[in-house]
């Protein structure tokens, strides 16, 4: 057993490495294209709340804390890049009996080189003392009066990073799986909360304490809606007691390790033998397909034309149209029922950036005029990892446009299952040379049997 976690650490010390030498000479081919020395990541600010004295949690530059791991990632820090020498970070630990210290990055004392302040003035000193030393440096994160260090966000550079951020290293890979497992334990707590009769509330933090999380380190707020809270996408209120009856569960919930999320959605209702039971067992098999469809060299923006040309094959099996699949394609009905993407990059952002970016010099792929809501749109490279969550909806303002058109609706049915909202399924995917690692029922699996 200890030669094996002795193995296991060796291997993720060495996974680790690989990453932040990846990422720094990922940093380094964006600087050369973009005519720049250096770089510096500034982790950002902290922010009060306006007439107040407190604010919202500190939120890191997602570039930085995909080098220093948010734990470490404290406000005023700043790293700086030069190809050819080891990454400076200079993080600020004031000394203070209102707040406890942050906890130093001593695990990355192997590869970069850190300096400690006390006070942010030295801080920023010694970084300008760094700066005055290289000719052209850009400067990545929110401007902040520090733009003296560099060029801020320059275009061409960001759009290099953010296209490569796409794909994801081993190391990044095995964090976002146990953020998998984390929204999965927080998953199996809900639907038990669910199935006892539990309200939007009550599901939340039982959803909370499984996962280990608090409100704070959630990686988006939670979703969790009851009967007809499903139809509205992202319902954002958590209800204290529950309807009556209480028919159907939506949550949309992940997890975060180390800031790489996972996202994850559910549905479920309370009795196993309505028509809506069927309708969920075949969105199952309507996301099982998509997810069979996946192939490197195409096109998401095709995968997500697909999902609709499927989604039709299912409201005509359900006999909620009374025409055929292909003719409730062509007559767009299913963007009625299904009006977001199929998916979106996921990372170190839950709506990782670079989705619309059709190569690395910044050429945009824009979704298609008819489905504006597509987060992602370029091709299916190995390595990316993205969710694939296909929904399907009762929303009273669409079904009105249906209803002022020649949309041949089966009504009744439609009525009797709008009281339950809506259905989305959604698991994160990682795309292989063949195939695709399914993070989520992965997760789902291990939790299972470990429990």
């Amino acid at each position: 057993m200890r030669q094996t976690e002795a193995r296991g650490k060796r291997d993720e010390d060495q996974d680790l490495a690989d990453h932040i030498t990846s990422l720094i000479n990922r940093w380094s081919e964006g600087l050369q294209r973009s005519d720049f020395d250096a770089v510096w990541l500034a982790a950002g600010e902290a922010h009060n709340y306006f007439q107040d004295d407190h604010g919202p949690s500190f939120k890191p530059n997602p570039y930085f804390t995909q080098l220093v791991d948010p734990t470490f990632a404290h406000a005023g820090a700043h790293c700086f890049i030069k190809p050819g020498q080891k990454p400076h970070l200079f993080v600020l630990q004031p000394t203070d009996y209102w707040y406890a210290p942050g906890q130093l990055p001593d695990y990355l004392s192997p590869h970069v080189e850190l300096s400690v302040f006390s006070t942010s003035e030295e801080l920023l000193a010694a970084c300008r003392g760094i700066q005055t030393a290289n000719s052209s440096c850009a400067y990545i994160g929110q401007e902040m009066g520090n733009e003296s260090l560099g060029t801020p966000n320059p275009a061409n550079l960001l759009a290099y990073m953010d296209y490569h951020r796409a794909t994801k290293s081993e190391y990044e890979l095995t964090l976002m799986r146990k953020a998998s497992e984390i929204g999965v334990k927080g998953h199996l707590a809900a639907e038990r909360t669910f199935t006892t009769g539990g309200s939007e509330f009550d599901i939340h933090m039982a959803y909370l304490q499984a996962s280990g999380q608090t409100e704070l380190e959630i990686p988006y707020g939670n979703i969790v809606a009851l009967n007809e809270h499903g139809a509205t996408l992202h319902y954002q209120f958590q209800e204290r007691s529950p309807p009556s009856p209480v028919r159907s569960l939506l949550i949309d919930a992940g997890g975060n390790y180390a800031g790489y999320a996972s996202d994850i959605t559910r549905t479920y209702t309370m009795d196993p033998s309505s028509d809506f039971a069927g309708l969920i067992a075949s969105m199952q098999i309507h996301q099982d397909k998509i997810i069979a469809g996946i192939r490197t060299g195409e096109s998401y923006a095709q995968l997500h034309e697909s999902m609709h040309r499927s989604l039709a094959s299912v409201l005509a099996d359900a006999g909620l149209v009374n025409c055929s699949a292909d003719e409730a394609f062509a007559l767009g009905i299913t963007e009625k029922f299904c009006p977001h993407g199929l998916g979106h990059l996921l990372g170190i952002q839950v709506h990782d950036v670079g989705g619309h970016l059709a190569d690395d010099t910044g050429q945009e792929a824009p979704p298609p005029s008819n489905y504006p809501s597509l987060r992602f749109t370029r091709d299916i490279e190995v390595n990316q990892v993205f969710t694939i969550e296909p929904g399907l909806y009762f929303i009273e303002s669409l079904l009105a446009e249906l209803k002022t058109s020649n949309a041949d609706i089966n009504w009744p049915l439609v009525d009797e299952l709008t009281v339950f909202g809506g259905i989305r399924i959604e698991d994160n995917i990682r795309v292989l040379d063949d195939g695709t690692e399914n993070l989520t029922r992965d997760a789902w699996q291990k939790v299972t049997l470990a429990s």
